[in-house]
Formats: C-alpha cells, structure tokens, sequence
C-alpha cells in the first residue's frame, strides 16, 4: 500500500518556519531561495510586490522583477542570480520584520485561499511570468500611488500561484491583462496629445 503524499503547508507555516532558523546578523538571497523549495518563484514575487508598493523603491522593485518574470516563463526550476546578488548580505532584522508582518495576513488569507482548479505546474509557472513581465513596467510610472495597482495585481498573482489555487489565480491574470491594457491605452493617448503619435488615418 503506497503512502499518500504528505500535505502541502500554507506559505504562512513554511515562512514562518524559515524565520525561526533565521541568522543573527545577515541572510543571502540564495539562503531564502533555498529555503523557500519549490515556493521560491512565489514567495519572491509577493516580496518584491510588497516591497514595490512601498513609496521609494518602486524603480528598484520594476528593475529586479523581469528576472525571475523571464525565468519563469522560460520555466526554469528556480530562480537564479548573478552570484554577486546572491550572496550579497541582506540584514535579518527588517527582513524577519517584514514577515512577521506578512505571517498573521497570510494566516486569515489563507482560509479562503487553498489549493483548486489545479493546473499543469510548468504552464502555469510560464503564464505567470508572461503576466508578471508587462506588469513590471508598471513601476516605473512617474506619477503618485502610480506603483499601487501593480504591487497589488503582482501580490494576487504570486499569492494565488504559491497557493496552487487555480480560481485565484485566473481571477489574477484576468486582472493583470485589464491593468496592462488600461496602462498602454492611457499611454496610447498621452503620446498621441503630445503629437509623439501620429494620428490614425
């Protein structure tokens, strides 16, 4: 008689866990890649939303987001870094506060977020890369509270595709091809008002 598979932990429990063994002083990006298993594409996603929707570092955040965007879409197994990125040291204290935060939302998230409408695992890994790239450019919109819609459509994507649940995550992308589309229509008509494109005949 096999046995069943084991049950798959909330990302709640698995970050929850990786903190606990945190170091004192400093972490590395490839440290939390490592940790994080087969979760590391989603985790790393809702991070950079997170961080992306704080006021600062949005052009930060649209800088570093195309890479594990363009890796999933290629469906690479993990994310990878130029070495130098990797092992840079990262404080452990405002990461670890970060998810502390993060934990106890997850926690009430995740009682209506949970594993349905499963999907292949490499297509989904490259529809959400394909989602996530446009969606980057996002960041870079110089206006106030502009980086807000991406953060939060990223954040849905990347929540919805570590929890396996197929709905979310249509909802999601759903969400992310309304966004790029209103996105290049109001650029559309910003470079048409400047006379940068020509009018249509």
């Amino acid at each position: 008689m096999q046995n069943s598979p084991p049950e798959r932990q909330p990302t709640s429990v698995v970050l929850g866990d990786l903190f606990l063994r945190v170091p004192a002083e400093h972490v590395t990006l490839d440290w939390l890649l490592r940790g994080l298993g087969d979760r590391s594409f989603g985790v790393l996603l809702l991070l950079l939303a997170l961080l992306g929707a704080l006021p600062g570092v949005s052009v930060a955040v649209g800088l570093l987001l195309p890479i594990p965007a363009y890796q999933m879409l290629r469906a690479h197994p993990g994310p990878v870094f130029p070495r130098a990125v990797a092992a840079r040291p990262i404080a452990a204290r405002p990461l670890a506060r970060l998810v502390r935060g993060v934990v106890p939302v997850l926690r009430l998230l995740e009682k209506v977020v949970h594993p349905r409408w499963t999907t292949p695992f490499e297509t989904t890994k490259r529809a959400v890369g394909a989602a996530v790239l446009p969606v980057s450019v996002g960041f870079f919109v110089p206006l106030p509270l502009s980086n807000i819609p991406p953060a939060l459509v990223v954040a849905l994507i990347a929540f919805a595709y570590v929890e396996q649940d197929g709905l979310l995550l249509l909802v999601g992308l759903l969400t992310a091809a309304i966004v790029v589309a209103g996105a290049a229509i109001l650029a559309w008509e910003a470079f048409s008002a400047t006379g940068w494109v020509p009018g249509l005949l």
